[in-house]
């Protein structure tokens, strides 16, 4: 039998850590929270959680030690997913937090931007994810299906070629991304009952084909 996939979750204080942990533990990975560098070494994928603003969460990953470890993993091409705000700061900046935004982690080209013509702010409850381009993070997932939301801004790509799916809430936004091992996710797939546990699945035998094809070991 092969050995479970190994998934630390991030802790840097910008989550409720406990609804992601049981979701990715329901879908057969071995979870482990991570709340400094030592605890992100020996495992096959990271999940980066989060609500809340994306200044204070940049400083918390500031405090921990975790901004430049998280690039290095994913720069490394190491499998790696973001959720709602963590997906958010995956971008270079966010315009969350005034005049000039924020500077995030500079992991694809774009910034977080406020929804447009939204008619209520938050975006809170379910709202449907319509697919426009194909790719196994989403395999099973009907077009159409609903989502849970919570949240005001969402990330504005530089490359069109890595959207994965958009949400309309106003105008249309962003909702699903995936580029190489780098994925992510504005929707909350742990609050989204059997289409979200088909999403995180789909992300744990991502990551057991990379880990596969890296080690050697299937």
């Amino acid at each position: 039998m092969s050995p479970a996939i190994r998934v630390a979750v991030l802790d840097y204080g910008a989550a409720n850590m406990v609804s992601i942990t049981k979701a990715l533990a329901a879908v057969g990975a071995d979870v482990v929270v991570a709340a400094e560098p030592s605890e992100m070494v020996e495992v096959d994928a990271i999940v980066v959680p989060g609500v809340g603003a994306a200044g204070s969460a940049m400083d918390h990953l500031r405090e921990r030690g975790l901004v430049e470890p998280l690039r290095d993993w994913v720069r490394a091409g190491r499998p790696c997913l973001g959720i709602c705000l963590g997906f958010q700061i995956f971008f270079d900046a966010s315009d969350e937090g005034g005049e000039g935004g924020v500077e995030t982690l500079g992991l694809l080209g774009g910034r977080a931007i406020a929804l447009v013509d939204a008619p209520t702010l938050p975006h809170i409850g379910w709202n449907t994810v319509n697919v426009v381009r194909q790719h196994p993070l989403l395999e099973g997932v009907p077009d159409g299906s609903y989502f849970y939301f919570v949240h005001s801004f969402a990330p504005a790509p530089a490359d069109e070629s890595v959207v994965l799916a958009r949400t309309t809430h106003g105008r249309p936004f962003v909702s699903a991304v995936a580029k190489g091992s780098l994925y992510g996710l504005q929707f909350h797939p742990e609050k989204s009952s059997e289409a979200g546990l088909r999403v995180l699945s789909n992300f744990v035998a991502l990551v057991a084909a990379s880990t596969a094809a890296r080690t050697g070991v299937a």
